[in-house]
């Protein structure tokens, strides 16, 4: 059974660890910034900027989402991260999560989100997931990640 929540604990920690891990996406570098954010918002609450939901399958942690609100805007909102655990991808669940994030957002009076990513070719089935969720690419920047890597930026609007 399928469920999201907004409630962040402790043990999401180790979870966020796992998942990002278990994705082959992430470098060992991006995964302590990744839990950083957790421990920013576990010690702050809301005040971090941070806030989270999390899919939930049978009682274990398999995918969440990581957004915030833009500094100096009105209505813009990061997608800071969304990651899936390996076993749990090409299942609908990250979409599914992807949309409870959106509504989230909504609901909060948001009216883009701004999701980022590499132009490695191991990045394309994440571009083709914002792309199939209603994304559209608005920006690149040659070599941002590295020589040879750069940033692609997709909005998606309300």
């Amino acid at each position: 059974m399928l469920v999201f929540r907004e409630h962040a604990t402790v043990e999401d920690l180790k979870a966020i660890e796992d998942i990002l891990r278990s994705s082959g996406f992430f470098y060992e570098i991006e995964i302590p910034v990744a839990v950083s954010l957790l421990e920013a918002y576990l010690e702050e609450g809301d005040a971090s900027g941070y806030h989270f939901i999390f899919a939930d399958v049978d009682g274990k942690t398999v995918g969440y989402t990581c957004y915030g609100e833009i500094a100096g805007t009105e209505s813009s909102y990061d997608l800071y991260w969304i990651a899936m655990h390996n076993e749990c991808r090409g299942k609908g669940i990250g979409k599914q999560l992807l949309e409870k994030t959106h509504e989230v957002i909504r609901s909060k009076g948001g009216m883009l989100v701004v999701a980022e990513t590499s132009s490695q070719e191991k990045y394309l089935p994440t571009r083709q997931f914002y792309l199939s969720t209603g994304y559209k690419e608005e920006g690149f920047v040659k070599d941002f990640y590295k020589p040879g890597d750069g940033r692609l930026t997709y909005v998606k609007r309300f």
